[in-house]
């Protein structure tokens, strides 16, 4: 005889395991499903092994603006009805101690297992009956569901028959597939008409052709602040974070941002002295000069590493004036050096893909699911939760919120 519940969850990650929590603890029978033999992995390895659980932006206003979708304005009730302060306050009644990193961004003293051990016990207070290592093969439809609480959905897994009133997919995207990412909600989700907004890396370091020509690997390990955009009018998005040169792009908080709405054939731009107007400072201030133009690039731009601007100044374009006194290059040589530095434009010929990505951008369609409840428009007793829906938030605690 299949096990019964009111509602079967697959997938214990944080979205799976709060739900599960949060049902059980009003007193329904609860299952949580995964098919892997350690619970929490995505959650172990995010912030750095220290969890960034939540940003306090999202303290109830209109959170959207953070969220990449094909309809953004979906996470408003959810946001609305469960802050950022509300999540505060269930980590410090698990006595979990935590820090503000910067812009909103909370994590852990000490580490992500914290954050899984207060989710696992918060299942434990809802009775929630675990099955890991279990692998769900087929979920059908029961066609003799008429009571009000009747089971709706039967599973067949490796343990066993389950049937449930109500479904949750709480499976994830395809992030990190080390750790046991797969595109089994995507399918199930297709199984009951649903449409998928094709799956993308997202918040992930990128790749661009000729790097090495360009003498940019050289770069590897600087990090700066910059100021970084993509697109351009009413869909132009920008980001002030710090950018992590690579041996083969770019990475660091700037790059995984912007990675969410950069799309293949589009160009990005890096400002690497924001809020500097430089090529009106190179030829305003060159007047009565004895400086090198060199000596005169470190000193209007401090914030540069020296490397970096060497290896700036050995452009084709650059080099015959590197070592001229500043006040005799012509002005249209330093317009254009400061514009090269004020606006960086390159073409990505790719990213790292879902290996390195922390998210994927893309999913269930939203539109499908009531954002008041996270049911299925399609199917009653279905629910969709967390990475598998097209909803993705930006870095520092949004999508873990």
């Amino acid at each position: 005889m299949p096990q019964t519940f009111h509602t079967v969850i697959i997938g214990a990650g944080a979205a799976g395991m709060l739900a599960a929590a949060r049902i059980g603890q009003t007193g329904h029978r609860v299952a949580l499903i995964d098919h892997a033999a350690k619970i929490g992995e995505k959650i172990r390895i995010s912030g750095g092994g220290r969890c960034n659980f939540t940003n306090r932006h999202l303290n109830g206003h209109d959170g959207s603006a953070y969220y990449v979708s094909q309809k953004p304005r979906f996470v408003r009730h959810a946001l609305a009805q469960f802050h950022a302060a509300d999540f505060i306050v269930l980590v410090e009644k698990h006595g979990i101690t935590y820090h503000e990193k910067h812009k909103g961004q909370l994590f852990c003293d000490g580490s992500a297992q914290e954050i899984i051990t207060m989710l696992q016990n918060e299942c434990k207070q809802g009775r929630v009956v675990w099955h890991t290592a279990c692998m769900v093969e087929t979920v059908n439809l029961l066609q003799t569901a008429s009571a009000a609480d009747s089971p709706r959905f039967r599973l067949h897994t490796g343990h066993g028959e389950f049937q449930a009133h109500n479904l949750i997919v709480a499976t994830g995207g395809l992030a990190v597939p080390a750790i046991g990412a797969s595109p089994f909600g995507y399918e199930l989700a297709k199984q009951f008409g649903h449409s998928i907004v094709p799956p993308e890396a997202a918040l992930v370091p990128l790749r661009f052709e000729h790097w090495a020509e360009h003498g940019y690997d050289q770069l590897s390990g600087i990090a700066l602040p910059v100021r970084i955009s993509v697109g351009s009018g009413k869909t132009r998005v920008s980001f002030d974070e710090d950018l992590l040169f690579r041996h083969k792009g770019l990475s660091g908080p700037a790059i995984l941002q912007i990675s969410s709405y950069w799309h293949s054939g589009q160009t990005i731009a890096i400002d690497l002295v924001p809020d500097t107007g430089l090529a009106a400072e190179l030829c305003t201030g060159k007047n009565g000069q004895k400086i090198q133009l060199n000596t005169a690039l470190k000193s209007l731009c401090p914030s540069l590493p020296e490397r970096l601007l060497e290896t700036w100044l050995r452009r084709a374009e650059f080099a015959p004036y590197a070592a001229h006194k500043w006040a005799d290059v012509p002005n249209a040589v330093l317009v254009k050096l400061g514009q090269s530095l004020n606006q960086w434009t390159l073409l990505p010929s790719g990213s790292d893909g879902h290996k390195k990505a922390e998210a994927t951008r893309g999913g269930v369609n939203v539109k499908e699911i009531d954002p008041k409840t996270m049911q299925s428009k399609l199917q009653p007793g279905l629910y969709f939760i967390g990475e598998v829906m097209d909803i993705t938030g930006w870095l520092g605690g949004y999508n873990f919120q």
